[in-house]
């Protein structure tokens, strides 16, 4: 909430169907010990601002994001910086959105739900996800999948 309300005069409320306003589709929060993966598609920090406070950096990619991917592994839930993106995405949801769903979570690893925050838990339970598959063929789908569901955020 600090950061929010600290990057609140920054940056101004979007309403959901404000495509105009955003400035990126897509914000990719994951463990920097997953980066093979996610730089296959992405940059990593390419668009953080030198000299700001990462949190700063964080709370403004987020905020001019339409979706916010998690590519949760057991090192995302270990990473400080990781939760606090996703926690962020959350509040960016409640308190910018008008409760609409920023959040779009791959589990790249196979989790228990014990080993979930109770939170992340009950936003699986509520809100679809999508799992990384392990073989070609369901590769193929899961991007397809990935695709799908950016372009349907973008065109929310």
């Amino acid at each position: 909430m600090y950061y929010m309300t600290k990057g609140k005069y920054s940056y101004q409320k979007i309403s959901p169907n404000d495509d105009d306003e955003y400035t990126y589709d897509a914000f990719i929060s994951y463990s920097d010990d997953d980066r093979s993966f996610v730089l296959k598609d992405c940059l990593a920090k390419r668009d953080f601002m030198p000299g700001q406070d990462i949190t700063v950096n964080i709370t403004n990619c987020i905020h001019t994001s339409r979706t916010t991917v998690c590519l949760i592994t057991r090192k995302f839930l270990e990473s400080y910086y990781c939760m606090f993106e996703f926690n962020m995405a959350r509040m960016e949801s409640i308190y910018s959105r008008n409760g609409k769903n920023i959040l779009f979570l791959v589990f790249y690893e196979q989790l228990e739900p014990k080993e979930l925050p109770l939170v992340m838990l009950e936003l699986v339970q509520k809100e679809s996800y999508i799992e990384y598959p392990n073989d070609e063929q369901g590769n193929v789908v899961f991007w397809e999948k990935i695709k799908e569901t950016l372009r349907t955020n973008i065109r929310a």
